[in-house]
């Protein structure tokens, strides 16, 4: 697959290297994540002429399949959320590619090595997926509602437990990982009640398993098992954009400026760059710049960061039937953390992926996430094998690992983060998603400068599938009413 990517890459993209200035194109599409890529097949199908520019060595954005154990492991995207209608889900299966559901079954441990009461603890995780359809009239943190709503529903239904105070505030820890892991925030009152987010109909969690997630993009760019690709598609990776100057004279083309001196022109670019890169560059990388709304939108929207942490085992530990173990951190173990493991109480568990028989992934949020990408992997590597063994070593051998690779959604320039939230002020600009997408005109009210990226959709932002329908929405927007691509 990779090999397929990189013959690809070498067959399309010697076209107009020498000057590019020479070549004018339809559209330039800035990005080649789920919305870029979709973008780009898009308008390549209409027989549009297409330059893709990628600042990483790779394709996929924010989806990242590595090869690691005795498979894959995903470091970014790891399910299709929802079958219908999902743009994602239907690609699969229209190349016959297998796609199962997963079970996020899970048993849950406390910091003091014994067993919880799982059941307990699953009862109020479904409790707490099911308060979240009953928002509240009036906004609130989310982690404050459903705190509230636990505590009541305890007390009608588990009154003993209720009055164990300590435990309830290990389960309650345990319920805002749980959600951040969801929303990529740093605690659960970061969220608001009132969300836009919606759910698609069908199975939440379904994996590409072995296939990786990546093949996605083969698929996208007519590369999958051994398609030509598109031959009026031109992709160059490792072409970081540092300028898009966009006219408002219909006369004039848009120009876009890369980090070694290239300069490209177009009819017209698609912006699909992270809602992290446009926090760091929004107010450098456009000229004219951007409308005070956009700029309003790009601040008041919120991206989190999740790092996972793969390891790999000489042999399989981890229970068969089980997919995920919940860690419930008493008030003493959290207390007792230096300041230099604090990211250890963002550590929700370890799961078990489809993809590598002989891994685990470890999932971090927030504050946490940030502080793991920057140790050094001994330090991750021998915490995380203290925390593992602090919670389950009285239930599993757990042998050394044989290999660890993590995630770097923060600290990689090109992301700076892993997706967006609705916020506790989200409320106030119910409108920010839709401004963020909407595009730069000319003076003939051509657009001239476009956004796609999960970010910009109102409703299915944080997915793929929410990725890949704005890349298409935003190619459309550049086709003719009556196409049927």
């Amino acid at each position: 697959m990779i090999v397929r990517v990189a013959i690809l890459v070498l067959c399309v993209a010697v076209q107009g290297r020498g000057s590019p200035m020479a070549t004018t194109y339809d559209t330039i599409i800035v990005g080649l994540g789920p919305a870029g890529c979709t973008a780009a097949s898009t308008l390549a199908q209409a027989g549009k002429k297409i330059l893709a520019l990628e600042a990483q060595n790779r394709i996929g954005g924010r989806v990242k399949t590595v090869p690691f154990g005795d498979g894959v492991i995903e470091l970014g995207a790891e399910w299709i959320h929802g079958t219908h209608p999902s743009r994602v889900y239907d690609l699969a299966i229209k190349n016959n590619v297998s796609i199962i559901s997963q079970n996020l079954g899970f048993e849950a441990y406390r910091s003091n090595g014994t067993k919880a009461d799982t059941a307990l603890i699953n009862e109020l995780f479904e409790y707490t997926l099911e308060v979240q359809e009953h928002p509240p009239e009036t906004p609130q943190p989310l982690g404050q509602f459903i705190t509230t709503k636990i505590k009541e529903y305890l007390g009608e239904k588990h009154p003993d437990v209720l009055k164990d105070k300590d435990y309830v505030d290990e389960i309650l820890h345990f319920l805002d990982l749980l959600v951040d892991n969801y929303e990529a925030s740093n605690s659960w009152n970061d969220v608001t009640t009132q969300t836009h987010y919606v759910d698609l109909e069908g199975d939440q969690h379904m994996s590409w398993h072995r296939n990786g997630y990546s093949t996605l993009f083969d698929i996208l760019l007519n590369t999958y098992k051994g398609g030509p690709g598109y031959p009026n598609l031109e992709i160059q990776l490792n072409k970081e954009v540092v300028l898009i100057e966009w006219p408002t004279d219909p006369e004039q083309l848009v120009t876009v400026s890369c980090k070694d001196g290239t300069k490209y022109t177009a009819n017209n670019v698609i912006v699909t760059v992270s809602l992290g890169v446009l926090k760091e560059r929004y107010d450098k990388l456009f000229t004219p710049v951007l409308p005070s709304r956009k700029i309003s939108a790009i601040q008041q929207i919120s991206v989190g960061v999740i790092a996972k942490v793969a390891m790999s085992f000489p042999a399989k530990w981890f229970p068969d039937d089980i997919v995920y173990l919940g860690f419930l951190w008493s008030k003493q173990d959290l207390d007792s953390l230096s300041d230099e493991d604090q990211w250890m109480s963002k550590m929700e568990g370890p799961s078990q992926p489809m993809s590598s028989n002989d891994s685990v992934t470890l999932w971090i949020v927030g504050d946490g996430a940030k502080s793991v990408e920057k140790l050094p992997e001994d330090v991750v590597k021998s915490k995380i094998m203290e925390i593992l063994r602090k919670f389950l070593g009285k239930h599993f051998t757990i042998p050394e690992p044989v290999a660890m690779i993590r995630s770097d959604w923060h600290s990689n320039p090109f992301t700076r983060g892993s997706y967006t939230y609705d916020n506790v002020d989200a409320p106030k600009y119910p409108d920010a998603r839709i401004h963020l997408g909407e595009p730069l005109l000319d003076s003939a009210g051509k657009p001239r400068v476009l956004f796609a990226g999960e970010a910009t959709d109102p409703t299915h932002f944080s997915t793929v599938h929410g990725a890949t329908d704005t890349g298409y929405r935003e190619a459309m927007r550049l086709l003719p009413a009556t196409s049927k691509i």
